[in-house]
């Protein structure tokens, strides 16, 4: 494990029960990839209501787990210390399995260009080694 919790809340300003990546598991040289973890657990507020009968994981929600680890990516470069990423949009993202309590999400992000300060990034999600949810997001880190 390359962060922990208490790591990732030290570069990204996200806080429970918002906070949707547990851990870093690997982040490539060039920083340019990264991949993290998201346990999920029964007593998640979203499955309050998500269904009460039948927990999934709202897809949103993995998405913006997905971009909070891209996040960590992003604001761990010294150039982006200190600073913020936001969603610029979410492009082709499909749901192909669904995530409920018990599950380890493994979160995968590549970054795939950079303008300036927005960034391109292919994203996938798995639990096991089965595809939960693929497509791109894209994000600006706010100068």
């Amino acid at each position: 494990m390359l962060y922990n919790s208490n790591d990732i809340q030290r570069i990204i300003p996200h806080r429970f029960p918002f906070l949707l990546v547990d851990r870093i598991l690997e982040i490539n040289p060039e920083k340019t990839k990264i991949v993290g973890q998201k346990s999920v657990t029964a007593g998640e507020m979203c499955f309050m209501g998500h269904f009460p009968e039948k927990h999934v994981m709202p897809g949103v929600l993995i998405v913006e787990a997905l971009a909070q680890t891209g996040a960590v990516l992003l604001l761990s470069r010294e150039e982006n210390k200190g600073k913020i990423a936001l969603f610029g949009g979410i492009n082709k993202v499909r749901f192909k399995h669904q995530v409920i309590p018990g599950d380890i999400m493994t979160l995968s992000v590549e970054l795939t260009k950079e303008r300036g300060n927005v960034f391109f990034a292919a994203v996938n999600a798995y639990v096991d080694d089965r595809l939960a949810v693929t497509g791109e997001i894209i994000c600006a880190v706010e100068n």
